[in-house]
């Protein structure tokens, strides 16, 4: 299977799971409330510290590992690997619950809030299965099969979606809403750990000593996993300080919990929507990054990274004027709730930056390169942490979105100057120019014609007419600029009459610059 229909295979997937996901947040913000919600994502990100302590680097290393013995052919040295990094996040990760559950009286204290304690216990649960699925994922990621590894990952949220929307809409125990939906994520963890598992038994999966991979395993995962720790901690610090911060400056706990649960369970699946496309070109990239930096192909590392870079500068480009424009519709009729929508608007320049800095890492981290992400990360962290001690008290949750804003786009610069200097080659600055003026005439053109549709609409119908307009003219305005050829990907869509035909069509849209863009964009042919 080719780059392009690996790609379009792992986007089907994720597209699917963020879907799903998104709809599911939509139920939990309704019925839980913004303060119930900033609960459960409290407790969530608490045990993402401990998850990424226990396993955080292991998948990714692994997959590296697993690719590389199976270039040479050693299945003891792959099936070594493997047993070590399951035993290491077993043992880790069980070692974490066993001293939590026995200092629980101790780490209360570490909560502002009584009921996310509860919830985060009853999460913890899960952490060992959830260890061990993760280092199964990352077996499969380096064995290429990219079919299992995105329907685990569907399939977990799809238990947990349906277990969730049962417990919260039929179930009668007399439990806070915001306990049933905890439940329901444990129950979706040991559903991927059994599924995982029996599929890895099923594909030949077995073990060996592990005493060899041991060592090498962490020497390259404790990089990586201390920058995904910190990552944990920064977001588990900021739970912490902002509630304080807004506290501090006259505002109550519900409201400083509301707040927080507005941002991080409304706004943010919103603006992680692009993930659902990067996350599948970074899952196909990697593999691909790594051999050719082991055979030490530059110029196709050179040419990989334009692409990897160009497709996350056009999809948050593509998707920056529709935030800008209908956030404020989209927080109203999603969440009902306005405030969500200002921040999904203004959030909308998040894009630019969060995509570019999300791609860029992936591609750092396949050429062994975590130390120099782990750096990264910690300025963009300590400038996510100035904003949010410095503004909370004036801007409110606008306080997260700046912080958000000064991490990723420090991240993205500081990224993209390594990458040009390991591959050569970080992206064109003449695209990313080109993206922006699109983006900034389209949000104009966007907002004339949503004043337009509202002046003689109702709400609903104005809504839809804008999102079938407002794309069109971005379509219209990526041509101008040279961004994408709309000719060739008719042409691409149109059946072809014969099998020549369909060659020539499939190279023309072949990108030049951006990996969907045999899927989503094209450039225009110079």
């Amino acid at each position: 299977m080719d780059l392009l229909r690996t790609s379009a295979l792992v986007t089907a997937f994720s597209a699917a799971e963020h879907c799903l996901g998104f709809l599911y947040r939509i139920l939990l913000s309704r019925t839980l409330g913004a303060e119930g919600l900033g609960r459960y994502q409290m407790a969530l990100t608490v045990f993402s510290v401990l998850l990424m302590l226990s396993a955080s680097g292991l998948p990714a290393t692994l997959s590296r590992t697993v690719a590389a013995h199976r270039t040479r052919g050693d299945k003891r040295a792959e099936r070594s690997a493997v047993t070590a990094a399951l035993l290491l996040s077993f043992c880790v990760s069980l070692f974490f619950e066993a001293l939590l559950f026995a200092l629980r009286p101790l780490f209360a204290g570490v909560f502002s809030d009584e009921g996310a304690e509860r919830l985060f216990y009853i999460l913890l649960l899960g952490l060992p299965p959830t260890a061990v699925y993760a280092v199964l994922r990352g077996y499969f990621w380096g064995e290429k099969r990219f079919f299992l590894y995105s329907f685990t990952e569907l399939s977990e949220e799809a238990v947990m979606i349906a277990a969730g929307s049962c417990l919260l809409v039929f179930c009668p125990l007399a439990l806070a809403k915001e306990t049933l939906a905890a439940g329901a994520v444990l129950l979706s963890r040991l559903f991927s750990f059994s599924l995982a598992f029996s599929c890895f038994l099923a594909r030949g999966g077995a073990f060996a000593s592990p005493k060899r991979a041991i060592k090498p395993l962490l020497a390259s995962a404790l990089p990586l996993t201390a920058m995904r720790a910190a990552s944990s901690l920064t977001g588990m610090l900021v739970s912490f300080l902002f509630p304080l911060c807004l506290t501090a400056a006259g505002a109550t706990s519900q409201e400083a919990m509301a707040e927080y649960g507005v941002v991080y369970g409304m706004v943010m699946p919103v603006m992680l929507i692009p993930s659902a496309f990067l996350s599948s070109a970074a899952l196909v990239l990697v593999p691909e990054f790594s051999e050719c930096a082991a055979r030490g192909e530059k110029e196709k590392l050179a040419s990989l990274t334009k692409k990897a870079v160009s497709a996350a500068l056009l999809i948050a480009g593509a998707l920056l004027p529709l935030y800008a424009v209908l956030g404020r519709d989209i927080g109203i009729l999603l969440f009902d709730s306005p405030e969500s929508g200002v921040l999904i608007a203004f959030g909308s320049l998040l894009l630019l930056p969060m995509s570019v800095s999300m791609i860029a890492g992936s591609l750092l981290n396949s050429l062994r390169c975590e130390k120099h992400t782990l750096f990264i990360f910690l300025a963009g962290a300590g400038a996510m942490i100035l904003c949010v001690v410095c503004l909370a008290g004036k801007l409110g949750s606008g306080a997260l979105l700046c912080g958000m804003a000064a991490e990723h786009t420090l991240s993205a610069v500081l990224s993209l100057a390594v990458l040009k200097r390991k591959t050569g080659t970080a992206g064109e600055k003449k695209l990313l120019f080109k993206v922006l003026a699109s983006s900034c005439i389209a949000i104009a053109f966007g907002l004339a014609l949503r004043k337009f549709f509202l002046l003689h609409l109702s709400f609903l119908p104005a809504l839809v007419c804008l999102f079938v307009f407002l794309p069109i003219g971005e379509a219209v305005l990526f041509a101008l600029f040279g961004l994408a050829d709309l000719r060739a990907l008719l042409r691409r869509l149109s059946p072809p009459r014969d099998r020549a035909a369909k060659a020539e069509n499939a190279r023309k849209i072949l990108p030049s610059r951006g990996i969907f863009s045999g899927v989503l964009l094209t450039r225009r042919k110079k």
